[in-house]
């Protein structure tokens, strides 16, 4: 008996239109093996069933023009990927950071940011999404019941490099941490690598992005003028 081998494979990838969203599906549909694909570009991410090799699907998403990240793989009746986006609107600072559920043990993070001074700032993802004092409201550090006894609390984030131009960039993964956990709480950046200041900037961690405010870009899909998160 032949087995199933059809697999539930997303990627974050950087569209702004249903442009990119339409050349992303019709490059995927091409694949041999690519039974269905679905696009959440609120969220940036491409989801596509089929028996695939991943880094043949990759090239096909970086065929159209478009930077893409694997964010996980499984079973397509069971596998769930949750994700959010914090978005800096300025008027100094910039950013956006996107959260996605990889497993129920590992979220990735991706990060970036413009309008920073240069050097190391620490960041975290704190209790509360309160921004009336900007980051001094929106309390400590995010750390769970279930992690007290860790050196670091959950929601420590660790350090964000800016280079001279003020951009900082960061991608990469946090074990135990759950991103339906997150919703509504705050992503804050700080002045100090050790987060011994109020804080300079911060923003709510919501279920979905809307058009961000802070890049102004013409879309190569159709030449429109838009706003991009980053």
């Amino acid at each position: 008996m032949l087995l199933d081998c059809k697999r539930a494979t997303e990627f974050m990838v950087d569209m702004t239109c249903e442009g990119c969203v339409s050349a992303v599906k019709n490059n995927m549909l091409k694949l041999d093996g690519v039974s269905g694909v679905d696009v959440d570009l609120s969220n940036q991410v491409v989801r596509v069933i089929g028996s695939v090799p991943v880094k043949t699907m990759l090239e096909a998403l970086e065929q159209t023009g478009r930077n893409a990240r694997l964010i996980g793989q499984g079973n397509p009746n069971d596998f769930l990927v949750s994700s959010a986006v914090a978005e800096f609107k300025g008027p100094v600072i910039f950013g956006v950071v996107r959260l996605a559920q990889v497993n129920m043990e590992l979220s990735r993070i991706e990060a970036s940011f413009s309008g920073l001074s240069p050097g190391k700032h620490g960041w975290s993802i704190n209790e509360y999404g309160d921004l009336t004092r900007g980051a001094a409201s929106t309390g400590k550090t995010f750390n769970p019941a279930n992690h007290l006894s860790e050196e670091k609390p959950l929601g420590d984030l660790g350090t964000l490099e800016a280079a001279e131009n003020g951009e900082a960039h960061l991608s990469g993964s946090k074990e135990k941490l759950r991103v339906s956990d997150l919703i509504g709480r705050s992503i804050a950046v700080y002045e100090k690598e050790d987060k011994s200041d109020s804080g300079i900037a911060a923003a709510v961690i919501a279920r979905s992005a809307g058009v961000g405010e802070n890049y102004k870009k013409i879309c190569t899909c159709d030449g429109v003028t838009i706003w991009e998160s980053s």
